[in-house]
């Protein structure tokens, strides 16, 4: 067995033996811990397709992320005011049903990705990561000016949605929901790039006119890859808008977008499990060197910096030793 698969089986271990054992010692605030990271790395696995398959550097995925939350907000705040969605032409009521919010936000985050993606693509190099930044703060400052869902001060939803046969409400049943889900994508993420699509991806990636020669269009192969990252990312929107029962426009802030490329380069771009690795090692820095000083972002940047210079491959490259991601 590779050495990066037995990397991948233990760090998903971890991430499920870290919580087991917080509840067994009556530590909910570790449970939510392990829930962020589960959500967080959920993020990274949809920015990780588009950046480690597709090559494509979006400093804008925060849109897709806030549009998720906004999505989950948008459909359950009518049902916690008992209120109708909407009225006219139509009568629709929310719905506080998780499965419902996901599909609703996994709908919305790949039309928003298609949409932002069919005029990015059209640049290339510091162009796209410049126009994508620009949609996220257009949204952003949209979602500001949006009193209708709380403007800048944002939305709260007293309750956490609910999934069939589980109580949301306690933690480990929650955090068992976000982590099935995030092996879901991991495993749809590994099936993707070993299909005939990620390997036209990937081509696309590498050398865009010999793709082309070979029949393939690589600005379509890379939109559709674009909307799958967008929608998987909205997806881990819903879910973290769910943790917090709260969504706000910082969801969209570039900031958000800067945190979750954190996480891939963390943990390695183009491996399966490096948003895994990278949301796991954040949010244990965050915890760490948050309770050491304020400024614990200022040492973050300096383990950042370290990384990108001396372990290119990311925590799970380094430890892989010379397997490389782009092979």
């Amino acid at each position: 067995m590779r050495r990066e698969t037995l990397l991948n089986t233990a760090l998903a271990l971890a991430l499920l033996a870290v919580p087991l054992a917080a509840q067994a010692m009556g530590e909910p605030f570790v449970i939510t811990l392990a829930t962020r990271v589960a959500i967080l790395a959920l993020a990274g696995v949809g920015l990780n397709i588009a950046l480690g398959l597709g090559g494509m550097v979006s400093l804008g995925h925060a849109a897709f992320f806030g549009i998720g939350g906004y999505a989950m907000g948008i459909l359950a705040s009518p049902v916690q005011n008992y209120e109708l969605l909407m009225a006219w032409p139509v009568e629709l009521a929310g719905t506080k049903s998780m499965p419902v919010i996901w599909l609703t936000a996994l709908v919305s985050g790949a039309l928003a990705a298609l949409a932002i993606g069919a005029l990015s693509l059209r640049t290339s190099g510091v162009y796209f990561i410049m126009i994508t930044l620009a949609f996220g703060q257009m949204l952003y400052y949209f979602a500001i000016s949006w009193p209708a869902y709380g403007g800048e001060d944002g939305l709260s939803i007293y309750v956490r949605n609910g999934f069939p046969g589980l109580n949301t409400l306690d933690p480990l049943q929650f955090f068992m929901i976000c982590y099935a889900v995030l092996v879901g994508a991991l495993v749809f993420s590994a099936r993707l790039a070993g299909s005939r699509f990620g390997l036209a991806l990937r081509a696309a990636r590498q050398n865009p006119d010999r793709t082309a020669a070979l029949g393939i269009r690589p600005y379509s192969v890379k939109l559709a890859a674009f909307a799958i990252s967008g929608a998987v990312t909205a997806l881990a929107g819903a879910l973290f808008a769910d943790l917090n029962r709260f969504v706000s426009p910082s969801m969209l802030s570039w900031e958000t977008s800067g945190e979750i490329m954190v996480f891939v380069i963390l943990g390695g771009v183009g491996r399966l499990f490096g948003p895994v690795a990278g949301a796991a090692l954040f949010i244990l820095l965050e915890h760490w060197l948050g309770g050491i000083s304020e400024y614990w972002k200022l040492f973050l940047g300096l383990i950042l910096l370290g990384i990108v210079l001396f372990a290119r491959g990311g925590v799970i490259g380094t430890l892989a030793g010379r397997e490389v991601a782009h092979d």
